[in-house]
């Protein structure tokens, strides 16, 4: 009788510490990890893995899988990179709900439209593995969610009754696993919040073990005060801080990136359990409202439509547009030819899909402030683009920093229907596998192995997973075999739907979902929950 299900024999093995990588075998029971090193018995199942590297499986520290998942469980964008574990929740999670948001919810859908049939972030995590996926998944409990649903979409503080409100519901998700809170401050509701209401959710997460993440109020010129505020709730909560995407956008303050390390990295000296992640392209990727004032954007999605539509109001955004002012997001781009149009909701706007703000306002005999106004409308959604507003050099100098783990910002996609109806940021199909190749291999920025230990165990850590990250006895079978010679992304600007190549074979919880380069029919796929809860 075979000792082990599986022994993965002769490979490369990086056990997610930054140690270098040791030639061994790696045994699995069931879905553990059994043994590490020279395993003596045999396995029920044996495969050659001489000449690759065989890693922890990857985890995706901020994803929008949600809905890909919905409709595709194998997340094959992801998967074919070795993603065992996506994390969700960037300010906006899938619950907690009540049937008016979850009405608003639905309604918001674009090309990928699902019931919305849960009420709590657990209940829809479970919806994702009970119609199977192939990877892992996990989720912070969004602040701008919590806002919505106890304040609404107006722009004031919270009474003390919502505010103990919105605690409560952050407590009822951390107990059922969530890992975390989290805030996305440039866009509404969340940029309505106060310190003092973020700092009180933070400690909700602290209490329970979990963490605060957020994509901070500007990663422009104001950038160094959205760090200092993200510090000082971190400190004050007594809470792990996560920075999503850490950047500097914008020409005119790309400049800034230095002094934002240098901020972090003060705050990490005195004590303070701040990480940040990163995507590894120089494109951002968002909605046109976020080139919009805060202001013509409160009330919700149907209040900003119908905000828009009158002309005085469509006249003062253009010009508040226009202005020459530090926290104009304009202001970070050289001209519209640098934002391109990804998804829209309404199937005759599709075909702009993949063109620039400025070809399609041409087309229109508009402006491109007046277009993103117009499309917007005749849309009725965020409309999906790209930002060409980041620097080559601040992504090298990101990706060396050995605090910084890696995210998607992206769905997990397949170049087949309905998927094609976007034309997505090439992050979605090739994050990990550039890290690894481009910046890793190619150019250096890190070591192989301390670039495994940032996408597996320095993740894990953060989200308080204290069994995944690792190659080590007891700890979940996530794990991706790949070829370090051959790992490269494939996906470009004009042509994002792409798979990455190099990766071999990855196990989720001890099975295959990936085999010999191939999906297999396995989806499995777990809710992983925070330690403790």
């Amino acid at each position: 009788m075979a000792a082990f299900d599986l022994i993965l024999r002769g490979g490369a093995l990086y056990d997610g510490s930054g140690a270098p990588a040791a030639r061994g075998d790696l045994a699995i029971r069931g879905d553990r990890i059994a043994a590490v090193g020279r395993v003596e018995g045999r396995g029920a199942v044996e495969v050659d893995v001489g000449g690759l590297a065989v890693a922890p499986g990857f985890v995706n520290m901020m994803s929008w899988a949600h809905d890909a998942l919905m409709h595709d469980g194998r997340g094959e964008s992801d998967l074919r990179q070795g993603v065992t574990l996506e994390v969700m929740g960037e300010g906006w999670s899938m619950g907690p709900l009540d049937d008016r948001l979850a009405a608003y919810v639905e309604a918001r859908q674009t090309t990928l439209r699902h019931p919305i049939t849960w009420r709590t972030l657990d209940g829809f995590l479970r919806c994702l593995t009970d119609r199977g996926v192939a990877c892992n998944v996990t989720s912070f409990v969004g602040a701008g969610l919590l806002r919505a649903l106890v304040v609404g979409f107006d722009d004031r503080p919270p009474t003390s009754v919502e505010q103990d409100r919105m605690c409560a519901l952050a407590a009822d998700a951390m107990r059922a696993g969530a890992v975390g809170v989290s805030s996305a401050l440039a866009y509404a509701p969340d940029c309505y919040a106060t310190v003092d209401e973020l700092t009180a959710l933070a400690r909700v997460a602290a209490a329970h073990g979990g963490a605060y993440a957020s994509h901070v109020r500007d990663e422009g010129a104001g950038l160094l005060p959205a760090l200092d505020e993200f510090v000082g709730i971190v400190e004050r909560a007594g809470v792990r801080g996560e920075v999503y995407h850490l950047k500097a956008s914008g020409r005119l303050d790309w400049h800034r990136l230095e002094a934002a390390i240098t901020l972090l990295e003060a705050a990490r000296a005195r004590g303070l359990p701040i990480t940040a992640d990163a995507y590894p392209y120089a494109a951002s990727s968002s909605g046109l409202d976020w080139l919009m004032p805060g202001w013509v954007r409160e009330g919700g999605y149907e209040a900003w439509f119908a905000r828009l539509a009158e002309p005085s109001v469509r006249r003062r955004a253009i010009a508040e547009m226009k202005r020459d002012a530090p926290d104009n997001p304009w202001r970070q781009l050289r001209s519209a030819d640098e934002i391109v149009l990804t998804r829209f909701r309404r199937p005759e706007l599709r075909r702009y899909a993949g063109r620039t703000l400025a070809d399609v306002a041409a087309e229109r005999g508009v402006d491109p402030f007046a277009a993103a106004i117009d499309l917007v409308v005749d849309d009725r959604s965020r409309i999906g683009a790209m930002f060409f507003s980041m620097s080559s050099e601040n992504v090298r100098r990101k990706l060396a920093l050995p605090w910084l783990a890696l995210c998607s910002d992206a769905a997990a996609l397949a170049p087949r229907p309905p998927f094609l109806d976007d034309h997505p940021h090439p992050r979605a199909y090739g994050s990990f596998a550039r890290f690894l190749g481009h910046w890793v291999r190619d150019e250096g920025v890190t070591s192989l192995a301390d670039a495994i230990r940032r996408i597996t165990a320095l993740p894990a850590g953060v989200l308080g997973l204290t069994d995944r990250g690792r190659l080590a006895p007891g700890c979940a079978a996530d794990v991706a075999v790949f070829d370090p010679a051959a790992i490269r992304d494939v996906a470009t600007y004009a042509e994002p739907h792409r798979f990455a190549e190099g990766m071999v074979h990855v196990l989720v919880n001890g099975v295959f979902a990936l085999r010999g380069g191939a999906v297999t029919p396995a989806r499995p796929g777990r809710v992983v929950r925070r330690a403790g809860s």
